[in-house]
């Protein structure tokens, strides 16, 4: 043992290495940069059937070992959002390095550390001789952070077509607040983005009678859009919010009266609404305004929830793993951004987000303490046990 592993033990985790072999491959979305191939290589080895799905630029890794009608996965993703400017980074962004107690770069928290420890898990599973008596999966994505057209949805369309029927599926996403185990996700709020187009006149700003300002125009839809009145959530989401992302009139130029105006925003809605009511909803309180307008929707995200009251369900079973790690039993919650388990998500699918601390995920430095790592990778390795046994 090197001096280094006995002044922090978690670095004999195994996951830590695979992490660090992944974060060094430069994988922003759509881009894989060989860490598919790289983990199904390793699945390869430990006898996992792997199909690579490529579709529009985007690759996909279906893994599966085991038999039988009943199915259990691990999912997640290996691409990263752009790691900003480097002369912020402590050290580069694609190197991986470790300084002091902590994992530095771009996807340690978001969420190359939770591919490491799923693949760590399986390992151990498999070197215990424990048995394998469900089928088990690896779906795996470099779509997550863009569009997600090509991706996890394309992913659960293959499954649909091999008629694998999931029971149970594990996220990788970084959940936790403080320490991995504080907190999982049951679920996630809707999204749909909505973009607004104004059309009025352009002309100089001295004959302004002449002209049809658009950011005046674009102005009342703004406080309409402001104006209404969102529930506050309940016992399982957060409330609905919308907020305005981006207006936009065009090149400055301060005499003229710009003759077009465009708008962009986000909706994050709870289980008071679905799509159709959203798109209702703002629709009709912007055919009440005197505007000439154009409203487009975009990238569309289905809320799911897994509910607490099964009898030995995934969230059980997950509650138990982490208090066996750590001592504590984790917040449910269903807060923060979309993920791709609403595409696993239904009646027949029970679906547990579980990953690292997620403070620094998308920033400069992002970062994690390797005990955080190591520790997921313990608790992964006690859920197979019980999912898998």
């Amino acid at each position: 043992m090197t001096a280094a592993q006995q002044t922090h033990p978690a670095l004999n985790a195994r996951s830590i290495d695979y992490a660090r072999q992944l974060i060094r491959r430069r994988s922003i979305t759509p881009e894989d940069a060989g860490c598919q191939k790289w983990l199904a290589d390793k699945l390869s080895k430990i006898g996992f059937e792997c199909f690579h799905l490529s579709i529009e630029g985007v690759s996909n890794l279906i893994a599966s070992i085991g038999h039988g009608p009943n199915a259990v996965a691990f999912a997640g993703h290996t691409d990263v959002v752009p790691p900003g400017p480097l002369d912020k980074w402590s050290s580069p962004p694609f190197e991986a390095r470790i300084q002091g107690n902590e994992l530095i770069g771009r996807g340690a928290a978001d969420m190359k550390t939770g591919v490491a420890a799923m693949l760590a898990a399986i390992e151990r599973h498999l070197e215990q001789g424990l048995p394998v008596n469900r089928r088990f999966l690896f779906l795996i994505t470099s779509d997550e952070e863009g569009e997600a057209e090509f991706g996890s949805k394309e992913i659960k369309a293959w499954l649909d077509d091999h008629q694998v029927n999931l029971d149970y599926c594990i996220v990788g996403e970084p959940t936790a607040s403080e320490q991995t185990g504080d907190t999982v996700k049951v679920g996630r709020r809707g999204a749909i983005s909505g973009r607004i187009w104004v059309k009025g006149k352009q002309g100089h700003v001295a004959y302004p009678q002449y002209s049809e300002n658009a950011i005046h125009g674009m102005g009342d839809v703004l406080n309409t859009l402001n104006s209404i009145s969102w529930d506050k959530g309940s016992q399982d989401f957060p409330g609905t919010s919308l907020q305005v992302t981006h207006i936009d009139s065009g090149a400055f130029t301060d005499n003229i009266v710009p003759g077009q105006c465009s708008l962009c925003f986000n909706v994050r809605y709870s289980d008071r609404y679905d799509e159709i009511a959203i798109i209702g909803l703002i629709e009709k309180r912007l055919a009440e305004l005197a505007v000439e307008h154009t409203l487009t929707w975009e990238r569309p995200c289905m809320p799911y929830l897994t509910p607490t009251h099964y009898e030995d369900g995934l969230i059980t079973v997950v509650e138990q793993a982490i208090h066996k790690n750590t001592g504590r039993f984790p917040a449910l919650s269903t807060s923060g951004g979309t993920s791709d388990g609403r595409f696993f998500a239904s009646g027949d699918t029970q679906v547990v987000e579980l990953g690292v601390p997620n403070k620094t995920i998308h920033q400069v430095n992002e970062r994690i303490h390797i005990g955080d790592l190591a520790t997921l990778e313990d608790i992964y390795t006690d859920l197979l046990e019980s999912l898998l046994v």
